[in-house]
């Protein structure tokens, strides 16, 4: 019988994540040819989802908890996470019920015809408006200047066949970004239409810093054109900064009795270029902040307990 896994990234998620765990068992009371477990990886809540989650895991075994010892972000929890289920294929979904549970059976049936990957795609959502239109804007723009194909409307809610996880656990990337990894390499993948819902209860943990984040390490991870603008816009103000000073040398020799210039043209221009240098320097320096990151090479996540894992444990030694 294959057996299902259930991944679940919670912060501060005090509020949903029994009521999910008792949808998820509904759906796979309806698939009784799946085993299933639901594997939680909490950033370190601190509202009492840990001990939700504790008593959770205590009623059910198929429930299993991950608590890290501090938030280590949204990006390198899910992947961790990811890499510590057991079943033939994991299913990753948030915690605040935007991800619809009644999605499992169409993941499902599209990895039993084949593919590896089955990735959710809202295409339609009842988030906020304006924040829909930004998202739109960002993944247009990652993807007109990737080298790599890039899947707009993904947020990583989707199926994982256990053949890509064994890829993640080699990848020894201490800053992933798992929407890039799934288009860059080229997994047999099916995409599925779904409506994200609004969250059920609590508030959203993403703020513009977090967000920021997210869309930098897309930015300096699958693109080279923050660079190479920096590079033509560079070669293009130096070309015109010299065509400017030759007309002025000129006009000086021809009318130098005559011409003359203020000293406004030229602190304008060297406050323009000034800005145009922090900007550069400050975009340079999130590369090789990346750059760094990836350099340290460490550890995606810490954990502090583990529950209802200690069966697998127990068979590995044996």
């Amino acid at each position: 019988m294959k057996k299902i896994s259930m991944l679940i990234p919670t912060y501060n998620e005090i509020e949903n994540v029994e009521e999910l765990s008792k949808a998820i068992i509904g759906e796979f009371n309806k698939l009784p040819q799946y085993e299933y477990e639901i594997v939680f990886i909490d950033n370190n809540s601190q509202d009492g989802t840990r001990d939700k989650l504790r008593q959770m895991c205590k009623d059910n075994k198929n429930i299993k908890a991950i608590l890290n010892a501090k938030n280590f972000g949204q990006n390198n929890s899910p992947i961790y996470g990811l890499m510590q289920t057991t079943g033939d294929c994991a299913i990753l979904m948030c915690a605040d019920f935007q991800d619809p549970v009644e999605m499992i059976p169409k993941l499902l049936e599209e990895w039993e015809n084949g593919y590896k990957i089955v990735s959710a795609i809202k295409t339609t959502s009842k988030e906020n408006k304006f924040m829909r239109f930004l998202r739109t804007c960002y993944y247009k723009l990652i993807k007109k200047f990737s080298e790599v194909e890039q899947i707009e409307h993904f947020t990583g809610f989707g199926l994982y066949d256990s053949s890509f996880i064994d890829v993640l656990r080699k990848l020894e990337d201490p800053t992933p970004f798992l929407r890039g990894i799934v288009a860059e390499l080229g997994f047999k993948r099916k995409e599925i239409p779904y409506e994200q819902q609004r969250r059920k209860a609590g508030k959203s943990k993403n703020n513009f810093f977090s967000l920021y984040d997210i869309a930098m390490l897309s930015f300096t991870s699958y693109t080279k054109i923050g660079l190479r603008l920096a590079t033509f816009i560079g070669f293009g103000i130096a070309f015109i900064s010299f065509i400017i000073a030759l007309v002025y040398l000129i006009l000086k020799l021809i009318y130098w009795d005559q011409f003359a210039m203020g000293t406004a043209p030229i602190l304008i221009g060297i406050f323009l270029l000034g800005a145009v240098q922090l900007v550069f320097i400050g975009l340079m320096g999130e590369y090789v902040l990346s750059i760094n990151q990836r350099v340290m090479k460490r550890p995606l996540v810490i954990e502090e307990e583990r529950l209802n894992f200690e069966e697998e444990a127990h068979e590995e030694d044996e």
